[in-house]
This record gives structure tokens, C-alpha cells and sequence, in this order.
């Protein structure tokens, strides 16, 4: 992809909607930040009494830091997707991050809202889970770290798509049937449908369990299972079929009459969120204790590693079309 974008697009300036949605995005990362600070602090605000988490006091200042500045890397992309130094930043040094971002709110996105309103329909959400989530923090806790995390996700991800119109719009022009030959499709071919089956896995065992399966569970999960857990891993399904389903409509040009722009939103998007997820639950599973009946069996292990190279794989497919459509070609 082309590192700089043209000299007008440079030097314009933000208009009235990007400085609107730069702060209300920002605005909504200063609760979730201010919370974490305190807690690395060694407050206990939104903490009950007898929480497990105040048992691991080193680990969870750790883990708080670290997700602290996760949380303030979105202040730096709203600023970079808004001021004119952003629009010389290297393509991969922006698309990365906001990749990663887009992967790691989209499921929040979809999934917080979901089990909200399975809960006002009067869904069961008792439980083992249910009630050591209860004890960790307090209710509004949940509420307010999660309702940032969809303002936050709308916000950039409006600010994204204004960026990357200005700067990358040949990306998703035209439809599958119209694309230039590719001088690497035949690689491409080969990565989208490995990718596309290795997350097909994923997508099948997510399935499988938010339909009620206990398959590759452990007993301590089976049992403690609730609603939301069901909502969460159908969340997860969708994210993984969405990245199987926009690899191989650009691999094998499915739909010659689809704009290029649904197969590459839903590589985008179901790659981010299958990786980065993937990622997530892997390290969080290696750092649950062997004791805990609830942790993670080998076959979730195996789902979260191939949720993360199916992911990435997709990711790097479709970056070789993105940079190919947007590197002017030398005539021949």
C-alpha cells in the first residue's frame, strides 16, 4: 500500500464531523482510563470485598497497565486519523493497530448489546460464571467499561472509513468482477482458502458450543455455563464465518457482481476479531491456574492458536489485493 496520501489530502484539514467523533471518542476512553489508573494505584473502587482479584494484586496491576494503554492507544489513532501528520504516517503502521482495534471492539460491539437484551427477555443468567463474574466487580463496572468500549468502537471505526477514503478509496472500488489480473493470485488463492478452512474450525466449535454442546469443555465450564456465555461464543461464530466467507469471495471471485467492498469488510472485520480474540482468550487461558475447574481444555487451546493464524493469514491476504490496488503500475 502507498505510505503517503495525495499532497490535497495531506493538508486537509479535519472537518466538523471527524472533530465531533475524535472527541467523543477520546471522551469515551477517559472513564475506562481513570478506572485502570486507579487500580494500578491500588484503589479498589468498583472492587467488592472477597474478590479473586484482589487474591493476584501484582498480576492484575499488570494486567491493568497494560490494558491501560491499550485503551490510550485509541486517544493516539482518533488523533491520527484526524490531523494532517496522520496522513503521512507508513500504511502498515496505521492498518495494524486498527486492525487490531476493529477486531477487539467489533465482538463488543455485537456482543454486549445481545446479551442485554437476552437478559430483558428474561434469559437464565445464573450460574458458576455468572456468579464469579458477580463477585469480581461490581454491576456498573460492566456497564460503564463496556459502553465506553461501543462508543469508542463506533467513533474510530467512523473515523477509519473517512480516512481510508480519502486515502485508499481504489481499495474497495469496483466489483469482484471487474479486479485487474493479480501477478500474485495464485499465492493469494492458496492463502485465502487454507485460511479460510482453518477458521472454518474455530467457527464450527463456536457454534457447536453457543448451541448448547459441551464438547471440548471441561466439566467446571459445562456446568457454570449461562446465556451471555452462549451469546459470546455465537459472537465469536460469526466473526470466524465472516472471515472464512469474505476470503474466499475475493480467492475465488464468488459473486463476480459484488462490490469489492463486502467481501474486504468482512475479511476485515472477521479476521480482526478472530485473531485478535484468538490472541486474547489464548494468553488468558495459559494464565489460569491447572487447579481452577473452569480452565480451558486442550481442544479450546488448539481453537484459540488456529483463530489466530487463520485470522492473520486472512489479514495478509487481503493485504497483498490492498497493495496492489493502490501501487501504480509501471507500463510495460
Amino acid at each position: 500500500m502507498t505510505t503517503t496520501a495525495p499532497p490535497a489530502a495531506q493538508s486537509a484539514p479535519a472537518s466538523a464531523l471527524q472533530m465531533t467523533l475524535r472527541t467523543v471518542t477520546i471522551a469515551a476512553c477517559l472513564p475506562y482510563l481513570a478506572l485502570k489508573v486507579a487500580w494500578v494505584a491500588g484503589s479498589r473502587v468498583g472492587i467488592p470485598d472477597g474478590s479473586e482479584l484482589l487474591a493476584h494484586e501484582t498480576v492484575m496491576r499488570i494486567a491493568n497497565a497494560l490494558t491501560c494503554l491499550m485503551d490510550a492507544s485509541v486517544i493516539v489513532l482518533a488523533l491520527l486519523l484526524t490531523r494532517p501528520w496522520g496522513r503521512r504516517v507508513p500504511a502498515w503502521l496505521v492498518a495494524v493497530p486498527l486492525w487490531v482495534a476493529t477486531g477487539l471492539l467489533a465482538p463488543i460491539v455485537v456482543g454486549f448489546p445481545a446479551t442485554l437484551v437476552a437478559g430483558a427477555l428474561g434469559a437464565e443468567t445464573v450460574g458458576a460464571q455468572a456468579a464469579a463474574q458477580a463477585s469480581w466487580l461490581e454491576d456498573w463496572v460492566w456497564s460503564m467499561v463496556y459502553g465506553g468500549f461501543i462508543v469508542q468502537a463506533l467513533g474510530l471505526g467512523t473515523l477509519f472509513v473517512l480516512y481510508a477514503r480519502d486515502r485508499w478509496a481504489p481499495v474497495w472500488q469496483g466489483r469482484l468482477g471487474e479486479l485487474p489480473p493479480s501477478p500474485t493470485a495464485a499465492a493469494q488463492r492458496v492463502i485465502a482458502v487454507a485460511a479460510a478452512g482453518g477458521a472454518l474450525l474455530p467457527a464450527a466449535l463456536h457454534a457447536l458450543w453457543a448451541g448448547g454442546s459441551t464438547c471440548g469443555l471441561s466439566a467446571g465450564l459445562a456446568a457454570g455455563r449461562t446465556t451471555d456465555f452462549h451469546v459470546v461464543e455465537a459472537v465469536h461464530a460469526l466473526w470466524a464465518a465472516s472471515a472464512a466467507v469474505g476470503a474466499l469471495m475475493f480467492a475465488l471471485r464468488i459473486g463476480r457482481g459484488v462490490r469489492v467492498l463486502v467481501p474486504l469488510a468482512l475479511a476485515w472485520v472477521g479476521s480482526g476479531a478472530t485473531a485478535a480474540w484468538g490472541a486474547w482468550l489464548a494468553v488468558t487461558s495459559l494464565a489460569a491456574s491447572l487447579n481452577d475447574p473452569q480452565t480451558p481444555t486442550s481442544a479450546m487451546h488448539l481453537t484459540y492458536a488456529v483463530q489466530m493464524i487463520a485470522g492473520t493469514l486472512i489479514a495478509a491476504a487481503g493485504a497483498y489485493h490492498c497493495a496492489e490496488r493502490t501501487t501504480p503500475r509501471t507500463p510495460r
